[in-house]
């Protein structure tokens, strides 16, 4: 399989989700862990990336999000080359973090 920075993918979920009482609570952190049982880690409380090694990857991973929804909730899916993701810019306070690109190792499940 040939790794090109054009075919990996970088899959982000962005969501807000209601939160007002107890149930809607334990729904936003029932679709959280689901993010993360699918193999999503945390970039900010409400945005989820995913490393995948092809765009069919991202297409099947992001095809398993929609009944994982709460209701009421809203949620966005964006998929990037990991090309442009390693364009990106991150602010920690006043500096600036280049990010790292790809992962330097492949997690393999």
């Amino acid at each position: 399989m040939n790794l090109s920075p054009y075919r990996i993918m970088w899959l982000f979920v962005m969501f807000d989700l209601p939160v007002g009482t107890s149930r809607e609570r334990k729904q936003a952190t029932r679709f959280r862990n689901d993010l993360l049982d699918l193999g999503f880690e945390m970039s900010q409380f409400s945005i989820y990336l995913k490393y995948c090694a092809s765009g069919e990857k991202a297409d099947a991973i992001s095809g398993r999000i929609p009944p994982l929804l709460p209701p009421g909730g809203k949620v966005d899916v964006l998929c990037i080359t990991d090309r442009q993701y390693s364009n990106m810019r991150r602010y920690h306070g006043r500096r600036t973090k280049k990010t790292n690109g790809s992962p330097r190792q492949l997690r393999l499940f």
